[in-house]
């Protein structure tokens, strides 16, 4: 079946920016990095947090580059042997600089090449001697074969993503590891969530919303206001196509719920103004799939108002895509308010 378009809201990637602290701390000139900021990290960004899971934000290509050389560098005058865990630690920040690459370029061989860091990195690193550094390294391969899986629509790579992300959570625990536990879950929910609409499979859905439900009970707004607006608005994503897939307009109801709380995290949070209306965009589109559902004149209604109001007073924090995507589901839902009125 063809789902609706909606929108991924993504968190800060942590590892990503470790993995540029790290690059600092081995490049000998300790201003030179100074160079490699972004120009344009002044300027509104309707595309920040959605790109992916390798955003890096402040920095530009040319930083990237030279932290992949650097840590290639290092790797070739550091012996696996001698310093085991200075290896994989140089093996765990390539592959996130890699995968930050492959997202830029989006290019399959320089995801491949992360997972294929990640899993040198493991070599040394076990669940039993290094439990931490493992479930992390775990983390990272999940991430980048997450990205590499959505890159190729491969349903192969999607399971070895959410089984990393699985062995991840066998170390960290909700009570001793909030974070990383609630990220690892919030990434399950991503995966699955992805997977399920290659299988277009309802219990690889409904795991999804399991995850984020799971994430969703240890995030509070006041610490983690991003990663609780993202969680709300990709629970409210599946929960969407669920309900299509269903034919359920109790999902659909779910989802407008859940992007709601999204938004309403994002306004008073003061979270970036496009992922506020990111929220509403993806509202009004659930509200128009289970108006189309339930043929209910005063949901079309709301959803064409909506629409209309997105358009003509959002237009700035639209990106070109969403903005033809608001267009032509305003298009739609008219189409079918005016069928209706031919009744």
């Amino acid at each position: 079946m063809k789902f609706s378009t909606n929108y991924i809201i993504y968190p800060n990637n942590r590892a990503l920016l470790q993995a540029i602290e790290h690059y600092k701390s081995l490049i000998s000139d300790s201003s030179a990095e100074e160079g490699f900021s972004s120009p344009g990290a002044a300027v509104r960004d309707n595309f920040l947090y959605t790109r992916g899971n390798f955003e890096q934000h402040r920095y530009s290509n040319a930083l990237l580059e030279s932290a992949r050389d650097t840590f290639e560098a290092a790797l070739n005058s550091t012996s696996r042997e001698e310093v085991p865990l200075d290896w994989a630690a140089l093996h765990n920040s390539l592959g996130n600089i890699l995968a930050a690459l492959a997202q830029q370029m989006q290019d399959a061989d320089l995801y491949a090449k992360a997972v294929a860091s990640f899993n040198h990195a493991l070599e040394v690193l076990t669940q039993e001697k290094t439990p931490k550094e493992w479930a992390a390294t775990q983390y990272n391969l999940g991430t980048a074969a997450q990205a590499l899986g959505r890159l190729l629509s491969d349903s192969k790579v999607l399971k070895s993503s959410v089984d990393a992300y699985t062995n991840a959570l066998l170390v960290w625990t909700r009570e001793d590891d909030l974070e990383e536990w609630a990220a690892a879950m919030h990434q399950l929910g991503l995966t699955f969530h992805t997977h399920g609409l290659q299988l277009q499979g309802n219990r690889t859905f409904q795991k999804s919303v399991v995850a984020y439900k799971n994430a969703l009970a240890v995030l509070d707004a006041d610490n983690y206001a991003l990663e609780l607006a993202a969680t709300h608005n990709n629970r409210g994503a599946v929960l969407h196509h669920l309900g299509e897939s269903e034919e359920n307009a109790g999902r659909l109801e779910e989802a407008i719920r859940s992007y709601d709380t999204g938004l309403t995290v994002c306004l008073e949070q003061q979270l970036p103004f496009h992922l506020a209306v990111l929220c509403r965009v993806n509202r009004s589109t659930a509200r128009s799939a289970l108006a189309e559902l339930t043929k209910d004149r005063a949901t079309a209604e709301e959803a064409s108002d909506e629409f209309e109001l997105i358009i003509e007073c959002f237009d700035n924090a639209l990106q070109p895509l969403c903005k033809r995507h608001c267009e032509e589901q305003l298009s739609k839902v008219q189409s079918f308010l005016a069928a209706d009125n031919s009744h």
